[in-house]
């Protein structure tokens, strides 16, 4: 099974840069596509369909703002939209989809980069989100959660852990967060694989920061870890430019 994920940055913004000719050379079973910035009936379903993909979407009440959506090729057994807290589900953050006896999740965490407020919304949904997938996971033991974190995890993820130390994204309490949340049976599929390999996934529009590959890495692929194992390769699309992040790729044998 190939599942990508990738935070496109505006769904129609990225088709508009040769995303259908990507796709079609990438083949993945799965492509989770996180601020898709669009509700379904503004977007030509024609260059997916074509390549056989059916589509599920979670978009945000506020037009052009966040949203998720799921891309497969196979028929999900159950596909529910949102984690069930209606301060987050408004924003489009949460799509969960079955296929047999294992569940995606397809997710887009806030950013607190707009300042105090945000980044308290921002701690209050990684507190929330940890309970919900928790309680799934008792329901759903096999479990994937793909998407944009917003997070660097540790100083390997990061192109200036000093100068960032007290960057939203990188601040200590988020970084305990993801600590806990990979010590409560998750495993982070990509360092799984690769312990010391240093790969972003994001750069900042600014300063030429991606062609100095001064990125982050907050786009990650957790699987439960009675599915560790059966993990065959994880890492990013960085030669993929249709928007400032980067696909990430997992390959799992399910």
């Amino acid at each position: 099974m190939k599942i990508i994920s990738y935070n496109v940055n505006g769904i129609r913004s990225a088709l508009s840069k040769g995303l259908e000719a990507w796709l079609e050379a990438e083949q993945p079973d799965v492509l989770c596509l996180q601020e898709t910035k669009a509700n379904p009936e503004q977007v030509d379903f024609g260059p997916f369909e074509r390549l056989g993909y059916r589509h599920y979407w979670h978009s945000a009440e506020k037009k052009g703002y966040s949203g998720v959506a799921t891309f497969c090729r196979m028929e999900p057994t159950r596909v529910e939209a949102g984690c069930g807290i209606d301060a987050y589900d408004k924003e489009g953050r949460v799509l969960r989809t079955d296929f047999g006896d294992w569940t995606l999740l397809n997710c887009y965490f806030p950013s607190g980069t707009s300042g105090e407020e945000r980044q308290a919304f921002k701690m209050e949904f990684l507190d929330g989100f940890f309970a919900y997938a928790h309680e799934l996971r008792r329901e759903r033991p096999k479990l994937i959660v793909v998407g944009d974190y917003n997070i660097a995890h540790q100083e390997i993820d990061i192109h200036d852990p000093v100068g960032n130390k007290k960057s939203t994204g990188f601040l200590p309490e988020e970084r305990a967060w993801m600590t806990t949340w990979f010590s409560s049976g998750f495993t982070d599929a990509f360092r799984h694989l690769h312990p010391d390999k240093v790969e972003y996934s994001w750069w900042t529009f600014r300063a030429g920061a991606r062609g100095k590959n001064k990125g982050w890495r907050i786009d990650y692929q957790s699987v439960t870890d009675n599915l560790a194992s059966s993990l065959r390769s994880a890492g990013h699309l960085a030669d993929a430019f249709h928007s400032d992040h980067c696909p990430v790729v997992v390959e799992i044998d399910l």
